[in-house]
């Protein structure tokens, strides 16, 4: 178990938690309301070939509905590479200090909860990322990993001054296969300029252990610079850099993230769809992002992602993120979706 310590907001120090998802949503719509309620906007209208089924989103399309190769996608296994999972006993697995219950929405998302969704998309394995819940703890991460090995693998919040080294050798050791940054409301200018980011950065890359920045448009070129400085490490960056949070895609902003594929260890999650651009299923407006990511880092530095327990709330659906991808996309050929769907999350967390 690694100590639970906080650093200040401003330190570039990986282990300090300046913001968590919930509140960066909070923080852009100027409003105390939680993430969920902010990001995953209602309002969806149905999608024709979408029904639910006990809560879960099933979409039924009949064979000559489409090309071969997207039916041959249909039945390919999938890795959702970006999940957070947690469990109502905070007995057994306390809160970090900065978090009650109440802050717990879903009050409960387990690994049966999740599969629930995701075994009805043909996904049969992910990649846990530590939940701000528990702070630097990532016990129950861990404990689900352990729980079954084959099945997930993690990306770990730490502590940059409790043994950053023999902390990074010990996760990776428990399936752990990256290390989650976070900007939040940090100086783009100085974020990543504390000693020990830089040390993690280095050990990351001696490691082949990921560095996974949840970051706005405006640290990507603090990413790039970090980049320059330590090619060997792989990025992964969340959710596009959050590109289209504010309901517009910023041209400027696409193509600035665009240029870090030019940085050959740097990968991209094409995730968190219900948060982007209109916030609408079936997401076709996220279409040209997706396309732009494609072009500049190919398909093989792309790996699609839920973010769940946030994609399935309200009237977004497991399904129609998963969907985007595997069908509706047609300018994605069959091995782009291959890559997208599995083989990118595969190589950089399971191998």
């Amino acid at each position: 178990m690694i100590s639970q310590q906080h650093s200040s907001h401003d330190s570039g120090s990986p282990g300090s938690m300046p913001l968590t998802e919930r509140q960066m949503a909070s923080q852009d719509s100027g409003e105390g309301i939680s993430r969920r309620t902010w990001l995953a906007v209602s309002g969806v209208s149905a999608v024709s070939g979408v029904s639910v089924f006990s809560g879960v989103s099933v979409v039924s399309v009949a064979n000559g509905d489409l090309p071969a190769a997207v039916m041959e996608n249909r039945n390919q296994r999938s890795i959702d590479a970006h999940v957070h999972v947690w469990t109502p006993d905070t007995k057994q697995y306390p809160l970090d200090r900065n978090y009650t219950v109440a802050d717990m929405q879903p009050p409960s998302f387990t690994p049966q909860e999740l599969m629930a969704h995701a075994s009805q998309s043909n996904v049969d394995r992910v990649v846990l990322i530590q939940m701000s819940f528990y702070g630097v703890d990532n016990s129950y991460m861990l404990d689900v990993i352990e729980n079954q090995p084959q099945r997930y693998s993690g990306v770990a919040v730490i502590d940059s001054e409790d043994r950053l080294e023999d902390t990074i050798k010990d996760l990776k050791a428990k399936g752990v296969r990256g290390f989650r940054i976070v900007a939040g409301n940090q100086n783009p200018a100085t974020w990543l300029k504390g000693k020990s980011m830089k040390k993690m950065w280095g050990i990351a890359a001696d490691m082949g252990m990921a560095i996974c920045p949840l970051m706005n448009p405006q640290h990507i070129d603090s990413i790039n610079k970090m980049c320059r400085q330590y090619p060997r490490t792989r990025v992964v960056v969340d959710h596009f850099a959050r590109i289209g949070v504010t309901g517009k895609i910023s041209t400027d902003a696409l193509g600035d993230l665009c240029r870090l594929a030019n940085h050959k260890n740097v990968y991209v999650k094409t995730s968190a769809f219900y948060a982007l651009g209109k916030k609408k299923s079936p997401y076709m407006d996220l279409g040209p992002m997706i396309q732009k990511c494609r072009d500049a880092f190919g398909s093989q530095r792309l790996m699609w992602a839920t973010d769940c327990p946030y994609q399935v709330g309200g009237d977004h659906t497991y399904a129609d993120s998963m969907e985007l991808v595997r069908s509706r996309l047609k300018f994605l050929s069959a091995e782009d979706r291959q890559w997208m769907l599995e083989k990118t999350a595969q190589k950089v967390f399971f191998s």
